[in-house]
């Protein structure tokens, strides 16, 4: 490796930690739980988030689904759903975060499944294809994305996008739940018609 090619993945690594920084910290504040599931990063979604010290306080943990066989039996993934649209598609990538979010009890999930390159594609399906899913209490989103890069610029673009998928839910989910408290806190409006006292 020269010393371009060097600073060039470190400095996408720095980026990717930076994300993984505002996460924690939201994640902390908020007190929301983490879990991941990944197949074509490979575990590096969670590998950024364990750079941060103090990841521990909201991390659960995480599964690398690589074979169909660990989606099934790890995330709950129906294998008529594998079966009618494969592994890379939007209906796998919600089944991954929603079965992991399941498993670890966690307030929010991530998914990621893809084709990392430089083989793999197809006309339907070409290299760098990836498909992401973020799972919360109010739902799930799935976000589909194509890469143009190697195989490490295509796994460190799709980690970047689930940081980033995973701040926007926790960020959604902090706000919600500070609505909910300011509304369980509000005193109770008097009944219609009942005069203030000292009226």
């Amino acid at each position: 490796m020269d010393d371009q090619t060097g600073r060039a993945l470190a400095g996408t690594e720095a980026g990717l930690v930076a994300l993984a920084e505002r996460l924690q910290a939201r994640c902390l504040a908020a007190g929301l739980t983490v879990a991941t599931a990944e197949s074509c990063t490979g575990g590096l979604v969670a590998h950024v988030i364990t750079q941060v010290s103090g990841s521990s306080g909201y991390l659960l943990g995480g599964v690398v689904a690589y074979a169909d066989a660990i989606k099934v039996g790890q995330l709950a993934v129906p294998q008529a759903v594998l079966d009618a649209h494969g592994a890379v598609s939007a209906q796998v990538a919600r089944a991954m975060a929603d079965g992991v979010r399941d498993r670890f009890g966690a307030d929010l999930a991530v998914s990621i499944t893809g084709i990392a390159g430089p083989d793999g594609g197809t006309a339907a399906k070409p290299v760098g294809l990836t498909y992401l899913a973020v799972a919360g209490p109010a739902g799930t989103e799935v976000r589909r994305v194509v890469w143009n890069g190697d195989r490490s610029a295509n796994k460190a673009s799709s980690a970047g996008v689930a940081l980033e998928m995973l701040l926007t839910q926790a960020e959604t989910q902090a706000q919600d739940n500070a609505n909910a408290r300011a509304e369980a806190e509000a005193p109770e409006a008097p009944p219609a018609g009942t005069a203030a006292a000292g009226s």
